[in-house]
């Protein structure tokens, strides 16, 4: 059977959205390098404020990188949908026969393409100052290419709900940390668990659950708070 007209049109027009935000993205160096700069100095400072006693930086590190990332995640979940509500584009988007749900979820996907990415990529050179052996940096970089996205679709969600508040980024980091500790558990727990030999599957499965539930619940949610907040 053949996809419908209307599912192809949706797709290419979710596809279309796609490479504008990677576009814009990548034409503002800052919005990608200020997530990973930002990365790489808060897990560097680490190492230099605890010490150089590999013991306790192995310890740590599964932690400090994944908390590094997180919040190095959040920083551009602001301008997700600001630029777009600031030139009017974004009650275009409301009123496109394409479901808002798909829209919003290239827009959570070019997200990750723009500060999930760099952060995976970047996470293995971080970890070796930490000690963390080749094994170790794999399942850091499993989790997080598992974790990341998941942030940007719930982060889009707190984006969505503060968008045109005063104060909104403080808003938005209250309304979504609780919600980012379950993916911080889960995927810095899985280097914890396998170096205490119990394994990580199980919190790689979680983590795989999370991204599922995210890409299902996330759209239809930053949708209706797009609503909410343009009327």
């Amino acid at each position: 059977m053949t996809p419908t007209p209307n599912i192809l049109g949706a797709g290419s027009v979710m596809l279309a959205v796609l490479k504008r935000e990677v576009a814009l993205g990548l034409r503002q160096k800052g919005e990608v390098l200020t997530p990973l700069v930002f990365f790489m100095v808060i897990a560097s400072l680490f190492p230099l404020g605890v010490g150089a006693e590999s013991g306790l930086l192995l310890r740590m590190a599964p932690g400090v990188l994944w908390v590094s990332a997180l919040l190095a995640a959040m920083l551009s979940l602001q301008r997700m949908f600001a630029t777009d509500y600031a030139d009017g584009s974004l009650e275009q988007m409301v009123l496109s026969p394409t479901p808002l749900g798909l829209l919003v979820l290239a827009k959570a996907l070019a997200h990750f393409l723009l500060s999930g990415v760099p952060l995976v990529l970047m996470a293995p050179v971080l970890g070796l100052q930490f000690g963390l052996d080749s094994r170790a940096l794999g399942i850091l970089m499993l989790t997080l290419l598992l974790g990341t996205p998941t942030l940007s679709l719930i982060g889009s969600i707190g984006a969505a709900l503060t968008l045109g508040v005063r104060g909104a980024g403080v808003l938005l980091s209250l309304l979504i940390l609780p919600l980012y500790i379950p993916v911080l558990i889960f995927g810095a727990g899985a280097v914890e668990a396998d170096a205490a030999g119990l394994g990580f599957g199980g919190h790689v499965s979680l983590l795989s659950a999370l991204l599922v539930l995210s890409l299902f619940f996330s759209p239809f949610a930053t949708a209706a708070a797009l609503r909410i907040s343009l009327e």
